[in-house]
């Protein structure tokens, strides 16, 4: 149990520590979140509690192709607000395109027999 409040407690240390860098730099914040810490943070909390290298390269493909409908959210949100769309619509409209996305991607690659 301890260990798992150790996780909870980086990981979310991790993204209020970004979100505050962000403030003073959006640069330094942007590099910082663009690095794939908590796609670090999962595979490595996963081997240390299964010790298991499969289900961690496995993770690691499934995040690379997952990863590609998520760029879609970072086009659409500045597009939106750029064009003066409400911060909080422009970011349900771009969590939903993205989702929508992902959906798109899972059946083009279960399509070609890529199993995620």
């Amino acid at each position: 149990m301890s260990f798992y409040l150790v996780k909870i407690v980086v990981t979310t240390g991790l993204i209020v520590i970004i979100s505050e860098i962000a403030k003073r730099s959006s640069v330094v914040g942007a590099i910082l979140a663009s690095i794939p810490l908590v796609s670090v943070l999962a595979m490595l909390w996963l081997y240390i509690d299964t010790k298991d290298v499969a289900k961690v390269s496995s993770l690691s493909i499934n995040i690379f192709w997952l990863v590609l409908p998520s760029l879609v959210l970072f086009i659409a949100l500045p597009v939106m607000l750029k064009q003066g769309l409400n911060f909080y619509l422009s970011l349900s409209l771009s969590v939903g395109l993205t989702a929508l996305c992902y959906f798109l991607l899972l059946f083009i690659v279960n399509y070609f027999g890529v199993k995620l």
